[in-house]
């Protein structure tokens, strides 16, 4: 038992990847608790903290457009009326408030890894695992779609419509079954990357400390990071860096779904998949969104995306992948399926590149 404390303390990759696997089967097997103290939920009010602070609460409107980007307030689609030296201000005020819970979320990561390893290496490695479960949505994820499948299947189109509602930004009132249907499938899939591989590799590469600080980067776009009355100005720096932190961790998830798409069955075409993938990636305002969305689509061989709600703004948005076939209830369990295959072959990945370092005895961490 000695012996492996010893080895412990003095391998942070060792020590590192081990929290890394647990956490990945902490959060297959747990998910994120109801009513359970969540780090996201911190960052969520720091975020709130500093809007309050920062942001002015009125101001004029005029017309504009969305680009359907994120959910929004009930002012979807206008802009604020405000002079080009304010707007500059508020986008100063924005990039303000990223550094500062960015800052905030990694500084209090650090300090609360440190105490744990200075108390026992396994205090710490219990710590870093259950901080890595929080920072995966692999379970949350399947869960709430998989509500959306129930309701869809022994429910009402109207308990389907408040299903899907809880995971998607659009106006749900009106979507039929298909409609339904495609926006879970489209969740999942968008979800493959920042919900799961992107925040996975971040824990890999900087730990909880660094993974974190991805997942304050995701909250603030979610929260601020699209166009609205309120947050035109004040969101574009939280918007911008999310596109810069997704970019490529969005093209890894593209290639980890499309591996997959080839090894999960004949439910699965690869080939689509890779085809609908080169030609569909950039179909959307988000330079990331469609990457896992077109690859998806064209493994299961639907056609997603399309026109969409959005607080009662219509906006068109381009097709992704081809109308093969009506798209059914069992094609969330499939894009569910390549999320988690997705999740393991990543892993593998991950945990093959550490043992490379390790039997070389370089490490290109630091130590907490």
């Amino acid at each position: 038992m000695t012996d492996i404390i010893s080895i412990l303390e003095k391998s942070y990759m060792l020590r590192h990847m081990a929290a890394l696997l647990a956490g990945v089967v902490l959060d297959r097997i747990i998910g994120d608790p109801y009513d359970f103290p969540h780090p996201v939920r911190a960052i969520g009010s720091l975020v709130s903290f500093f809007e309050k602070k920062l942001l002015p609460q009125d101001g004029k409107v005029r017309d504009g457009n969305s680009d359907g980007r994120g959910g929004g307030p009930s002012d979807q689609g206008r802009v604020r009326n405000v002079k080009t030296s304010d707007g500059m201000a508020e986008v100063i005020k924005g990039a303000l408030m990223w550094c500062a819970v960015a800052a905030t979320t990694a500084l209090i990561t650090m300090l609360v890894m440190a105490l744990s390893y200075r108390l026992h290496v396994f205090a710490g490695m219990c710590i870093e695992a259950v901080l890595t479960c929080y920072i995966l949505a692999a379970k949350s994820l399947k869960d709430e779609t998989m509500k959306v499948y129930d309701a869809l299947e022994h429910g009402t189109i109207d308990d389907a419509r408040h299903a899907v509602s809880m995971i998607v930004g659009r106006d749900t009132m009106s979507l039929d079954d298909a409609a339904v249907t495609r926006a879970a499938i489209e969740t999942v899939s968008e979800n493959t990357s920042d919900g799961v591989i992107a925040p996975l590799i971040y824990t890999f590469l900087g730990g909880p400390v660094i993974g974190l600080m991805y997942k304050a980067v995701n909250t603030m776009d979610s929260m601020v990071g699209y166009h609205s009355v309120k947050y035109e100005y004040f969101g574009k720096v939280p918007a911008i860096m999310d596109d810069i932190f997704n970019f490529l961790p969005a093209r890894i998830s593209a290639v980890f779904v499309i591996l997959s798409s080839f090894i999960c069955g004949k439910e699965f075409s690869g080939r689509d998949a890779l085809r609908i993938f080169l030609r569909d990636r950039y179909k959307h305002k988000s330079p990331n969104s469609a990457q896992t969305e077109s690859v998806c689509a064209g493994a299961l061989g639907v056609r997603l995306a399309g026109p969409a709600s959005y607080f009662g703004v219509v906006v068109n948005k381009p097709y992704i992948g081809d109308d093969k076939r009506p798209v059914t209830h069992e094609d969330i369990k499939r894009a569910i399926k390549l999320l988690y295959v997705s999740e393991a072959l990543c892993m593998a990945v991950l945990l093959g590149i550490a043992i490379v370092f390790f039997l070389a005895d370089k490490s290109i961490y630091f130590t907490i």
